[in-house]
């Protein structure tokens, strides 16, 4: 039996209309299919923004802000991916603090000794199953920043009441805990620890008037190790200095994790047996208070690698009662084993030691040096990038081009074109780098913050938020460059701080980024980052896709290992060719991010992914 339809078809043109009546019904069924499949399209969570814009000027961004916020509400539906991430699982509750390459018990059975075995060995856990990091069970989205610095939620890290409130320090630490919240001011706002007197005395003993006069010395970028809580890195940084907290890894009460949640520059790493991730001549200080590294151990390699991070002219200050053998007595072996890398001996005052590396390269050449040379080959050593190497035991730097004291150096992060010349860097590419980020930058703040600070959802389990409902104060930028997504930040007087990654085979442009006073760090993705989950707020990459598939890594790890590191209600911005962008877009709808791809429609090849990292519980 005919569908009435038909019958109505039929009715109009009669019998001798056949071939009219086919066409007809063919026509009504394309038209349907058409409408299912817009339909079906249109509900789908990768759906694509077209927008028409001058080449590197985003103009059209800010007609976005109207719709954005729905548009990113809307996005529910998950599609179906790659078959490999078909099984994903959520971590169980042993994964809420876990950091990949750092397990001291393989380590072991494996072979590692000397101290090894509590540094970074990615081989080992290679080949371990990929799984959803989730929040704690009473995990809460830190308080906004400043408030934040001084204020963090118990649950966020793993930490006890007894850890905390027995932790050593400079002076004994009183920090609260009440209220599920860790205080780390009292009620008059001042720091419990005295770390405002102790940064005073450390400004008086190099011979300042005070602590706010570093800028004048040289002092623009700190390795504070072994940090405790951070409270003096989060007073140097009211001080405009850059302090970015070292510290091993630590199951529980953590002091890089703690650092972060603070929203204060941290990374993972030790002097144990290797060197660090960072270049030759990177750090106008390095600070040492109760640390717990054994200085004088390995016949001087650790302090011969703070040698080499350390640049001309720079302090490095010991502080703890250890150092002394009686009171106003120094232990011999450091103070001998200073003399020999060219340290001359500045101050001291109670616990507090402070040496400054020599301005003169001469030294290493001269029979006060003694017995320690200086690396051979140093022009070409200066292009091997200092990636967990074993540890040296000859004096870097000492014919490098960026052999240039401290106190020689201008206070502003501007670099001369005539330092840009050391680096061998043209002018243009600087401005350039800076220019485009300043421009995307605006463009992604223009986008983001309709979604930032508008109505928000409530999140589980918490009571209604007050504005701004999302913080973003820790930024990670992959692939930096020349650091100009750091500077944007500051011309645009964003309250962010910005690591800097620079990939282990890209150019190495991290001497550029120390200079500027930003901080940044080596790093090889194709292995995991060393920080702990849920501990930024914002990724930034720009071409690093293209970049990793070329040296034939795995972008599915790339992004299970940024949503590992990525806050729940966190952003993640990409930028590169479409293919490699929808690649990306794929693999992070399977993970739960709501993704959107932003085609300019500039006429070139580029596309931008914008991903959020929804608040889910297990």
């Amino acid at each position: 039996m005919r569908r009435p339809l038909v019958k109505k078809i039929c009715l109009v043109f009669g019998p001798r209309h056949r071939l009219q009546r086919i066409w007809l019904i063919l026509c009504v069924v394309s038209v349907f299919v058409l409408i299912v499949l817009s339909r079906s399209t249109s509900s789908s969570i990768d759906s694509v923004t077209t927008l028409t814009v001058k080449p590197d000027i985003y103009a059209n961004y800010r007609r976005l802000k109207e719709q954005a916020l729905n548009d990113y509400l809307d996005l529910s539906s998950l599609s179906l991916g790659v078959s490999n991430l078909k099984d994903l699982k959520v971590c169980g509750k042993e994964r809420e603090h876990y950091v990949p390459c750092y397990n001291v018990s393989a380590n072991i059975l494996i072979g590692f000794t000397n101290g090894e075995e509590f540094d970074r060995h990615c081989e080992v856990s290679k080949g371990e199953p990929y799984c959803l990091v989730r929040p704690p069970k009473d995990y809460k989205t830190p308080l906004s920043w400043p408030v934040g610095r001084d204020v963090i939620w118990n649950e966020n890290v793993k930490i006890t009441k007894e850890q905390f409130l027995s932790s050593g320090s400079m002076t004994k630490r009183l920090m609260l805990m009440e209220e599920n919240q860790i205080s780390f001011q009292s009620d008059d706002g001042l720091m419990f620890d005295g770390v405002k007197d102790y940064s005073h005395q450390v400004a008086e003993m190099i011979g300042l008037a005070s602590d706010a006069e570093f800028h004048q010395a040289g002092v623009r970028i700190v390795l504070d190790i072994g940090c405790g809580f951070g409270s003096f890195g989060a007073h140097l940084l009211s001080l405009k200095l850059m302090t970015v907290c070292m510290a091993a890894y630590e199951l529980t009460g953590s002091q890089v994790q703690i650092s972060l949640e603070r929203g204060l520059p941290a990374i993972i790493g030790n002097f144990n047996s290797r060197q660090l991730p960072f270049p030759s001549l990177s750090y106008d200080m390095v600070h040492c208070a109760e640390c717990g590294v054994l200085w004088d151990d390995k016949d001087g390699l650790l302090l011969i690698e703070a040698d080499r991070i350390l640049k001309p002219g720079g302090y490095f200050v010991l502080h703890g009662s250890s150092l002394s053998t009686k009171k106003g007595s120094m232990a011999s072996p450091i103070e001998e084993f200073a003399r020999k890398i060219c340290w001359a001996f500045i101050a001291q005052q109670e616990e507090t030691y402070i040496w400054q590396k020599t301005t003169d390269p001469q030294c290493y050449y001269s029979s006060v040096q003694g017995t320690i040379p200086p690396c051979i080959e140093e022009r070409e050593r200066e292009n091997i990038q200092s990636y967990y190497q074993p540890l040296a035991s000859c004096m870097s730097g000492t014919t490098s081009k960026r052999w240039v004291p401290i106190q020689n150096r201008s206070s502003s992060s501007i670099i001369t074109s005539a330092e840009l010349e050391i680096y061998g860097i043209q002018q243009d590419d600087l401005n350039e780098d800076f220019e485009s980020s300043l421009s995307a930058l605006r463009n992604y703040w223009s986008l983001l913050t309709p979604l930032i600070f508008s109505d928000h959802p409530k999140r589980p389990g918490d009571e209604d938020p007050l504005p701004p409902y999302n913080m973003i104060r820790n930024v990670m930028d992959m692939n930096a460059r020349y650091g100009g997504l750091n500077a944007a930040f500051l011309e645009e007087g964003k309250s962010v701080w910005v690591m800097n990654v620079v990939p282990i085979k890209a150019r190495n442009t991290l001497p550029v980024i120390f200079d500027q006073g930003f901080a940044g760090v080596l790093h090889d993705w194709c292995e995991p980052f060393p920080t702990y989950p849920l501990t930024y707020d914002m990724l930034h990459a720009n071409g690093l896709l293209s970049y990793l598939i070329s040296e034939q890594c795995s972008i599915t790890n790339l992004l299970l290992e940024m949503d590992r590191i990525l806050r729940p209600e966190g952003w993640v911005v990409l930028s590169d060719e479409a293919r490699s962008i929808e690649k990306a877009r794929s693999i992070a709808t399977q993970i739960r991010w709501e993704a959107r791809v932003i085609d300019l429609e500039n006429g070139s090849n580029q596309r931008i992914l914008v991903c959020q990292k929804p608040f889910v519980r297990k």
